[in-house]
């Protein structure tokens, strides 16, 4: 008991009770906080000439957020490897009287992103808001799918973040201010489709992980919001959906929708955010259940076989091994 004491009473323990408390203390604080902010409107923040960079900007997501980030008046950089579609966006842009920069590039290539990036950053400015939200799928089971869609898959929807990331990182660490955001997804929580669910994961795994590294930093001047919204109805993953009896209760949900809840978390610099709120149940079920029961409660819902069809309509219409993309 003597020893006990002794420990009890040494420098070192002392610091890991006073921590432990703090700890605590911080917990019921956000805890708290977290719930207040569920009933109260959050104070949005302003981004009134802010230099944003969106990919994958000629897609439907991407054109939305566009246009949102547009309408709160950000200046803006459109990446897509679609040069059409990509310049489209950008004259919608233009039409609201807000500058926009298009550029091509393919995201599956480091070197293209590389030299993109020094291409804004000479032509146009430091990017102090980034979002990576481009994506693609192959809609193929696993020992179907060509090795190269494979790869592509995990080369844009989860390599890229990285390389985005040492490309316009350190200009924001220079300053302590920015803003990055990754469009993950509810499937990289809750596993579906081998190529997409497993890039997802990823995605979310490198957003944990870099909030971490900066919060370890202590720039609290750059802000990051995960986004993992449910199927969103872009054609993206058309046919995908659970048990016909459920639709109804998690249907597909519109780009719109999508992205003006998106752009709520960003502006309020939410970390992450889950749309819609009822994807927060498997996210913490993953968590606290056993294995085998989420594996009952996947099969109940209609998960283990809801990519079926889309697999099947990518194998009629894209023989030849083409992708979808958002």
């Amino acid at each position: 008991s003597l020893l006990i004491l002794r420990l009890c009473c040494s420098p070192g323990t002392m610091i890991v009770l006073v921590d432990l408390l703090l700890m605590l203390i911080d917990l019921t604080f956000s805890i708290l906080t977290a719930v207040i902010q569920t009933f109260l409107r959050p104070r949005l923040k302003c981004i009134d000439g802010e230099l944003c960079l969106i990919t994958g900007a000629g897609g439907a997501l991407g054109r939305l957020f566009a246009l949102e980030f547009a309408k709160e008046g950000a200046r803006l950089v459109l990446w897509d490897c679609n040069a059409t579609a990509n310049e489209r966006t950008a004259e919608l842009v233009r039409e609201l009287g807000v500058e926009a920069h298009a550029y091509t590039v393919d995201l599956s290539e480091r070197r293209s992103i590389y030299q993109a990036a020094d291409r804004v950053r000479a032509e146009v400015g430091d990017v102090s808001i980034l979002v990576n939200n481009a994506g693609v799928v192959a809609g193929r089971r696993l020992l179907d799918c060509p090795d190269e869609l494979l790869e592509r898959t995990l080369l844009v929807n989860c390599h890229a973040l990285f390389w985005m990331t040492k490309a316009f990182l350190p200009q924001m660490k220079a300053k302590n201010h920015g803003h990055i955001v990754t469009i993950a997804s509810a499937l990289g929580l809750f596993s579906t489709a081998c190529d997409y669910c497993a890039s997802k994961f990823g995605a979310v795994g490198f957003h944990e992980s870099l909030t971490h590294e900066l919060l370890a930093e202590d720039l609290d001047g750059i802000k990051t919001t995960l986004v993992c919204p449910y199927i969103v109805d872009t054609g993206m993953f058309a046919g995908c959906e659970i048990r016909k009896e459920l639709k109804s209760l998690i249907p597909p949900l519109q780009p719109l929708y999508t992205v003006q809840q998106s752009m709520k978390a960003i502006l309020a610099e939410q970390q992450m955010i889950c749309i819609p709120r009822l994807m927060y149940i498997p996210f913490l079920s993953r968590a606290l259940l056993p294995w085998e029961a989420n594996v009952a409660t996947y099969r109940f819902m209609g998960g283990d076989k809801c990519m079926l069809p889309f697999i099947k309509n990518v194998e009629m219409k894209s023989s030849n091994g083409n992708m979808k993309s958002s």
